[in-house]
């Protein structure tokens, strides 16, 4: 398979599988892909996915330009057929951890950018080249790059079509942490499971809150804030966290 899914405990594993061609993403990968990620978003037994490539030569370099781009430039389908896999859906709040190794490119850095936490060689590329082949990134970028980061340096990053070091993304904000390129997959695996071993319904909670209150004007953030905070307060994890803290104070 040219997507795939694995699950270890709560930690689902998407990967990239088509290394001889730097992971690019034919139709069926992008069918495959959002596939992928409603099976992690619907399994209650998973808490976590971590998102990767195979190969060390990239992470994904975007859709396949023999086959993908060609059908998108000929208008034989629309863009938001790829939602489910740039994760443009409602409603899915379960955290992602991505490994990136080699090239992260076009649509590959827009998917990137639908994760959470991301861990990158200190050797990774990263671009956008979309406005150099007449185009632009829709796949969630135009939406989420200038909320993520500084607006200035997202513009760079779009706008001019050039290709940016690791160390120029962690600058910028775009990525939390580079290592060693042998050491990607198993740093990102250890944040994957210590994030998985944590109250799901909270981790789900924080996620959805930095998803949906943003933009909305402060005092009907505050409001909406509080909804999720009681409702988190009142959840089985809360009830069952505070029952082991009380049992631990008790012991002292």
């Amino acid at each position: 398979m040219a997507i795939e899914y694995s699950k270890d405990g709560a930690v689902a594993t998407i990967r990239f599988n088509r290394p001889d061609k730097l992971n690019a993403l034919t139709l069926s990968m992008y069918d495959d892909l959002g596939r992928a990620f409603a099976e992690a978003g619907h399994d209650d037994t998973v808490n976590v996915v971590l998102l990767t490539g195979a190969g060390e030569r990239a992470f994904c370099v975007g859709a396949d330009l023999t086959e993908s781009i060609p059908a998108l430039a000929e208008g034989r389908f629309d863009i938001s057929e790829w939602d489910p896999a740039h994760l443009k859906v409602d409603g899915f709040f379960k955290p992602v951890v991505s490994a990136i190794r080699g090239l992260c490119l076009g649509g590959g850095f827009e998917i990137m950018l639908a994760t959470d936490i991301r861990i990158a060689a200190r050797d990774a590329q990263f671009q956008l080249p979309e406005a150099g082949h007449g185009f632009v990134p829709a796949g969630g970028t135009l939406v989420r790059l200038v909320r993520q980061i500084g607006y200035a340096h997202a513009m760079e990053i779009m706008l001019t079509a050039e290709r940016f070091s690791a160390a120029d993304m962690l600058a910028r904000g775009v990525v939390n942490r580079l290592v060693d390129a042998a050491d990607v997959e198993s740093v990102a695996t250890d944040i994957a499971g210590r994030v998985a071993r944590l109250s799901a319904s909270a981790v789900q909670t924080i996620k959805e809150a930095a998803l949906t209150l943003q933009h909305l004007p402060l005092k009907d953030a505050f409001r909406q804030e509080a909804v999720l905070g009681q409702r988190a307060f009142t959840s089985d994890d809360a009830r069952r966290g505070l029952d082991t803290f009380a049992t631990r104070g008790n012991r002292k």
